[in-house]
């Protein structure tokens, strides 16, 4: 566990607008028409989006927002009607319970956790759509598990830019 921790400094509290912009550019990323390798490597950025937040600010996020949040996913993907809810709705959970235990540490011992996460959410929707009868699973079906866990500190920095605080310039 890293001593740093009691060294850092408390981030601004992130506006509503800025939660919803960031999940809506994070579900353009998603329905970005992409293909062969990119397109099996790809994250689901909708997902790491409702992570990062249920991680960082868990007052300011809410199942009911990433149930909305899976159910306009489902929609643009025109998969099975909750599939991507209750995906969404389970890694909110977990950020939600496990926000006190992650921020402990930095955002690249977090991508181990993250990953299982990430791994959790995406075996949900397998689970759903093999149930409903649209999914076979291949043997690339959860890289992008592994990729998410890889850019986790990237989207991290990025969704935390507007959080630091501002610095004193009289300040020395």
């Amino acid at each position: 566990m890293s001593n740093d921790y009691l060294g850092q400094e408390l981030p601004l509290e992130a506006k509503s607008s800025f939660i919803f912009f960031s999940l809506l550019i994070a579900l353009l990323f998603n329905l970005l028409p992409l293909q062969e390798i990119i397109l099996l490597l790809r994250p689901d950025f909708v997902a790491i989006t409702l992570l990062y937040w249920s991680v960082n600010h868990p007052q300011r996020i809410g199942m009911s927002l990433a149930f909305i949040a899976g159910l306009v996913m489902d929609v643009s993907n025109s998969s099975i009607l909750g599939q991507h809810a209750l995906a969404y709705c389970l890694i909110t959970f977990f950020g939600m319970i496990l926000h006190r235990r992650l921020r402990l540490f930095n955002v690249f011992q977090q991508a181990p956790q993250i990953f299982w996460m990430l791994l959790i959410t995406q075996f949900a929707v397998f689970l759903t759509g093999m149930l409903g009868g649209t999914y076979f699973l291949d043997w690339y079906y959860f890289f992008p598990s592994v990729t998410g866990a890889l850019l986790w500190p990237v989207i991290s920095f990025l969704l935390g830019i507007p959080q630091k605080p501002k610095s004193d310039p009289n300040e020395l």
